[in-house]
């Protein structure tokens, strides 16, 4: 049996069947869409209880399981399936801190056919976070599924009383056991530390070997789990690499990573990629859209977009005052603010964003997610720790009074299960970054675009980080599927797999793309009141393409040299119909 030498500590194996099985944890569809599972007690909860929250936010973080949305009608489904978790903390060479592997082994895996589904989580969240795209997938069709968090998570360190998390999920104190985040001690510090942000090591960089790492685990696993089939390799098990967001960006990266050969086809959903000189880094566009969106989104032409406006159809106050604040510094000319928002968006238009994306991206800059995502990212690219973060940006727990505090027991404790790795939210906010103007949150903004367009070492520092995130070029006669939302609003198409799609091609490789009409980013969004009607769910052209990689790879069907992208039609009011997809 092969050792899985990257892997530190102690390896897990659990069994799930009897009412806690690999893909809902016994929660079934009505479970996982319903009220989260809940603690016997909150303050000690068991290494079940998390597993079994975690697996259900990870669905309703990333599915439409609404009851328009036809989910387990129209398409997927959550059956029962039992079977055994192997897990552990796995170690990229010269990383400070580990990425968590997880492998999923049904028992219903197919001896004969051999198949490892290997996957990385989208966003910054935990190991489960793929489970709706690659266990939901994977498990039915007998295939084990390895995943890992690829360095993110919600392994957060509370240095106020020095716990991060165990293993198992549970909190543990800092040298009482081996914890999936352990950063350097900070004297005198009640700062929270967040792994993708604080770990020192850049993960975005390693999301390419953090992927053929979890597969080489899933590799070794099988071996202990079927010894009498020993060895599992790559020649007599196909393995297959899916992920959709930050986890479609992982399994590109790993394809250009492949030296070894080990995935037999790759189907990447919205991802966020890039190659040097080719497209957008998304702290760039992230940056930009941070400043701009808020006024640009002022402009009448937006008035009837879900999220542009109050309930009472005005526009948000903060980004009238935006548009004022960029007037004020001599960056928009107009004298209104109907001027001032029109201009915001040309300004958008003549850097590529598009109005579909822009349309979307309402939600996006509703939910304050460009701040999250910049502050965050920066603090990643600058490998800095918790109480040194870029801009005068922290962590904490806010007190009754939106003041930094201490978290409870309790808020500590769902943590883990709860989190989707990059704060605020779950009882952690995000604090700095403001002054005491109209426009508080400008000020942070412009600090963070500038590290993007200034010149001097932080800025370098910065820029040096994300070119080390760039895709590399993946074999020629590997199977590639990459399928994006039309409307994706946080990673526009024209900035990331159009640009990447174009240079594969110029490169000689055959990569099939489908542009969705009418999908965007967050399928979970489309539960949400006047946004699904609007749009179209991505998850089911993922689960068909993967459909059509398993046709190939284990039916000699051919690959296409082309796949027209299927013409769908918005939801509507009404539940989702097949025919709305325009599948075949």
């Amino acid at each position: 049996m092969k050792a899985a030498d990257f892997v530190r500590g102690d390896i897990s194996v659990t069994d799930h069947r009897n009412g806690d099985d690999l893909l809902s944890a016994g929660l079934g569809l009505k479970g996982l869409a319903g009220a989260p599972a809940p603690f016997a007690d909150p303050q000690h909860p068991t290494p079940v209880e998390l597993r079994r929250r975690a697996i259900q936010a990870s669905w309703k973080g990333i599915a439409d399981l609404g009851p328009l949305g036809g989910y387990g009608s129209v398409y997927g489904g959550v059956p029962d399936v039992p079977g055994r978790e192997y897990q552990a903390f796995a170690w990229i060479p010269g990383a400070r801190q580990p990425h968590r592997v997880l492998l999923q082994v049904p028992d219903n895996f197919d001896t004969q056919r051999r198949c490892l589904i290997v996957t990385a989580s989208s966003g910054s969240r935990g190991i489960y976070g793929a489970i709706s795209l690659a266990g939901a997938w994977g498990l039915p069709h007998g295939c084990a599924v390895a995943y890992t968090d690829k360095g993110t998570g919600a392994g957060y360190f509370d240095y106020a009383d020095d716990s991060g998390v165990a293993l198992d999920g549970t909190r543990a104190q800092r040298g009482s056991k081996s914890l999936e985040f352990d950063p350097p001690a900070i004297a005198g510090s009640s700062a929270i530390a967040i792994k993708h942000l604080h770990s020192g090591d850049n993960p975005e960089a390693d999301w390419g070997r953090h992927v053929l790492q979890a597969a080489k685990f899933g590799l070794a696993m099988l071996d202990r789990a079927y010894p009498d089939q020993a060895p599992f390799t790559a020649q007599n098990t196909r393995i297959i690499a899916t992920g959709l967001s930050n986890g479609g960006g992982a399994v590109l990266q790993a394809a250009g990573l492949d030296d070894e050969h080990l995935l037999s086809g790759v189907v990447s959903l919205e991802p966020n990629i890039h190659a040097e000189g080719q497209g957008r880094a998304l702290y760039d566009y992230a940056t930009e859209a941070s400043i701009w969106l808020p006024c640009a989104l002022s402009d009448e032409r937006f008035a009837h977009v879900p999220f542009a406006r109050t309930p009472h159809g005005d526009v948000p106050p903060a980004w009238t005052a935006r548009c004022a604040s960029l007037h004020a510094q001599g960056r928009l000319a107009g004298d209104t603010p109907a001027k001032q928002a029109a201009q915001a968006y040309e300004h958008l238009r003549a850097a590529g964003w598009v109005d579909g994306a822009m349309e979307v991206s309402a939600s996006v800059t509703a939910f304050d997610l460009w701040r999250a995502i910049t502050a965050g990212y920066a603090s990643s690219y600058m490998r800095s720790g918790a109480a040194s973060m870029p801009c005068g940006f922290n962590y904490a727990a806010p007190g009754a009074d939106g003041k930094p505090a201490t978290a409870s027991a309790a808020v500590r404790a769902a943590w883990w299960s709860d989190g989707a790795g990059i704060p605020p939210g779950n009882g952690i906010g995000l604090f700095g970054g403001m002054d005491a103007s109209s426009d508080p949150s400008l000020a942070g903004a412009d600090c963070l675009r500038a590290l993007w367009e200034g010149q001097g070492t932080d800025a370098k520092t910065l820029h040096a980080s994300v070119a080390a995130t760039a895709g590399r070029l993946p074999r020629a006669d590997l199977p590639i599927w990459i399928v994006h939302g039309a409307d994706d609003g946080l990673l526009p198409t024209a900035f990331s797999s159009e640009p990447y799609v174009d240079w594969l091609r110029a490169q000689g490789r055959r990569p099939l793309y489908w542009k969705v009409p009418h999908a965007q980013h967050f399928d979970a969004f489309l539960a949400l009141p006047g946004f699904g009607e609007r749009h179209l769910p991505l998850m089911p052209y993922g689960y068909w393409a993967l459909d059509r990689l398993w046709a190939h790879l284990f039916e000699a069907v051919a690959w296409p040299t082309d796949a027209p992208t299927p013409q769908g039609k918005p939801r509507g009011k009404a539940a989702l119909e097949r025919e709305a997809l325009g599948l075949p």
